[in-house]
């Protein structure tokens, strides 16, 4: 038996539609990095980007569990001495690029190098229920009823 390798001709491409409103960030992250990997496909080849492309909406909608809003903290640097900045993912999802946050999570857990950033690219994140991509009819795929952890309520946190 041969172990089969997708060609970039056999591959397929399907657009996803993912609503973000009261997901766990880091549930919802793993299975949209999944599509866009393409783990998901019996025809998954690791060396070819033959995942599905993901938009997200409603990402400033996104719970995190536990003491994550307060405790959670986005570091980056100015390239200056000293220059070390933070930010606790409220402040984020409160200021003017709450879309950030879900977007950061996807991408961190994708493999880093040419391939990664290739298929980080077909991910497409937005604030509101609003998106330009009608024209492309894509799939609703409903993460709350995978699992009943994946969904959180406004009263539990």
């Amino acid at each position: 038996m041969k172990t089969y390798s997708a060609k970039a001709s056999e591959i397929e491409k399907k657009w996803i539609l993912v609503d973000a409103e009261d997901l766990v960030l880091g549930r919802m992250a793993a299975e949209v990095a999944n599509r866009l990997r393409g783990k998901h496909k019996p025809t998954y080849t690791p060396h070819m980007d033959c995942g599905d492309n993901v938009i997200i909406i409603n990402a400033e909608k996104v719970k995190l569990t536990g003491r994550k809003m307060e405790k959670k903290t986005y570091f980056w640097h100015t390239g200056y001495p000293g220059g070390i900045k933070s930010r606790t993912a409220a402040k984020v999802l409160a200021g003017k690029r709450p879309e950030a946050i879900v977007k950061k999570a996807v991408q961190r857990m994708i493999p880093k190098g040419p391939l990664g950033r290739q298929q980080v690219s077909n991910l497409k994140v937005y604030i509101g229920a609003e998106h330009p991509h009608e024209a492309q009819k894509p799939e609703i795929l409903d993460i709350a009823a995978m699992n009943s952890k994946n969904k959180r309520s406004s009263l539990r946190g």
